[in-house]
């Protein structure tokens, strides 16, 4: 059985966009949560699922929210590199290879 495990800085990034969310409109943080669990829930059923990003990584986009899981498979876990917003600061999350 896979597990998720998250990247210090993408676990920071996921906390923040809930917040930001959450700022806008009651509620909207906790959907945030929601569907971004909802996406790596699925990933451990199917770990290949992701585009490929690079050699060693797959991307998967969050639905409703516009941001993307970038991830690699492990033995035994799913690591969630970033947590990335889709429209900014492209390749900032390089330094966690």
């Amino acid at each position: 059985m896979r597990s998720v495990g998250f990247h210090p800085e993408a676990q920071d990034e996921f906390i923040s966009a809930a917040q930001f969310y959450e700022r806008q409109a009651d509620g909207l943080g906790l959907d945030f949560v929601l569907t971004v669990q909802h996406t790596y829930e699925r990933l451990l059923e199917f770990p290949a699922s992701g585009s490929p990003f690079g050699r060693r990584l797959r991307r998967v986009l969050v639905s409703k929210f516009p941001y993307g899981l970038l991830y690699r498979v492990e033995p035994g876990r799913i690591y969630i590199v970033a947590v990335m917003h889709l429209h900014r600061r492209p390749a900032y999350w390089r330094s966690r290879l």
